[in-house]
């Protein structure tokens, strides 16, 4: 008896161990899709829209720029900007748009953290530090 009742706590506990068995996801059916380029001159946009309520799209093209103030040459770079939206696991709509360029990427979207303004106390210091460089001097 003692037997018995150990083979099903232990067929309890391997039944209980054994992993689940996981469901292959439904695949997600792309309602609109576009593309052109890239172009001969280094433009190209595309889009999408997924039956999940995912939009993107992007532009970009082809920008020469200066490689710095002291540069003799230039030089060119694809400048893209586009957005995206999509409805997050907890219900929230997230939208986004951006730019890349010679700045960087810049995202502008309202669920992005914004950095807090300087304390006025600190851009004082600030300002004072910038009109008394002579005295940094003496410090060193």
């Amino acid at each position: 008896m003692k037997f018995a009742i150990a083979s099903l706590f232990a067929l309890v506990a391997l039944a209980s161990a054994a992993p689940a068995v996981e469901q292959t996801p439904k695949p997600i059916a792309i309602l609109r899709s576009s593309e052109n380029g890239p172009n001969p001159d280094g433009s190209y946009n595309w889009s999408y829209e997924t039956e999940n309520g995912i939009q993107a799209q992007e532009q970009g093209e082809l920008r020469s720029f200066a490689k710095s103030a002291d540069a003799e040459s230039n030089g060119a770079a694809v400048v893209a900007q586009g957005a995206f939206s999509y409805t997050a696991d907890d219900g929230t709509p997230i939208s986004l748009t951006y730019i890349a360029d010679e700045n960087g990427f810049q995202p502008q979207g309202a669920h992005l953290p914004v950095t807090p303004a300087v304390p006025e106390g600190i851009l004082r210091a600030l300002e004072w530090i910038a009109n008394h460089p002579e005295e940094d001097k003496l410090t060193k």
